[in-house]
């Protein structure tokens, strides 16, 4: 069994700025997951990290999700490509700085997809490089789209795949970004709350209150992530998901499957 692990794009960079990455929280993160590594040489992981305000401003600058016909201008689906690829060798080789033996696989140059969803992907690479102990990066990414001509893949559309359509099937899927799941905004209402525990009793409410992302996010904002993950339980045996904060602990505590002080879980 494996374990996915994200890190959101709003956490590694600001997203209100322009390609604005934020290198002590990505070295924090890097050092969490040598952590848990250290405490547990069995642990396969395969992490994710979404693009932030590199990939997403380009993105949305030029409408590269939405599709670009055959016989356009593709300028924008190249600068949102360099984009991305610019942020994950900063979170790759702060990875390797800390002792993880992290490998960059571009999604973009294995697979495809028709209306934004991925309908092949070519993932070999990535058991191949769990087989030989390194931690396989991937990244929200651009993507040629049979339908729409291009499209955006979101890393949680990724980690879906892995999950649902390929041998790497997870026992735990951990997303760092929001400290948790709240009963509303937390940045515009502070009396919203944080949800512990999600599953099939209040997974309606839960949705029905979710908002969408407040900066520029391509990929559809929280209520889209809830209800994808939301599927994955549903689908995935035994499989649970946690949405956390930042904090290093937390997350070296994530990975390893002991009890969280903080954070959403996920589960039937």
């Amino acid at each position: 069994m494996y374990t996915f692990v994200k890190f959101g794009g709003s956490v590694i960079t600001d997203k209100t700025g322009r390609e604005a990455a934020d290198v002590p929280v990505i070295e924090a993160l890097a050092s969490a997951v040598a952590a848990a590594r250290a405490a547990d040489p069995s642990l396969a992981l395969v992490l994710g990290h979404g693009s932030g305000s590199f990939g997403h401003h380009y993105a949305a600058r030029y409408g590269v999700h939405r599709g670009t016909p055959l016989d356009a201008d593709h300028t924008g689906f190249a600068l949102t490509a360099a984009a991305a690829l610019r942020l994950n060798r900063i979170v790759v080789d702060a990875l390797l700085a800390a002792g993880v033996p992290a490998v960059s696989l571009q999604p973009s140059a294995a697979l495809r997809s028709a209306n934004g969803q991925i309908t092949d992907w070519e993932t070999t690479p990535i058991s191949e490089a769990l087989k030989r102990r390194l931690v396989p990066v991937i990244h929200g990414d651009v993507a040629f789209d049979t339908a729409q001509g291009t499209a955006i893949i979101s890393t949680e559309a990724l980690l879906s795949f892995l999950a649902l359509r390929s041998p790497l099937q997870p026992r735990r899927i951990v997303l760092v970004g929001e400290a948790a799941v709240y009963t509303a905004d937390p940045h515009r209402d502070p009396s919203a709350q944080p949800i512990p525990l999600i599953n099939r009793a209040n997974i309606g409410q839960v949705l029905a209150g979710a908002g969408e992302s407040r900066a520029a996010d391509v990929t559809g904002g929280m209520r889209s992530k809830l209800e994808l993950m939301w599927r994955l339980v549903e689908t995935v045996p035994g499989l649970e998901v946690y949405l956390i904060g930042p904090q290093p602990a937390l997350l070296t505590a994530a990975l390893l499957g002991q009890p969280l002080a903080s954070g959403t879980c996920i589960r039937q």
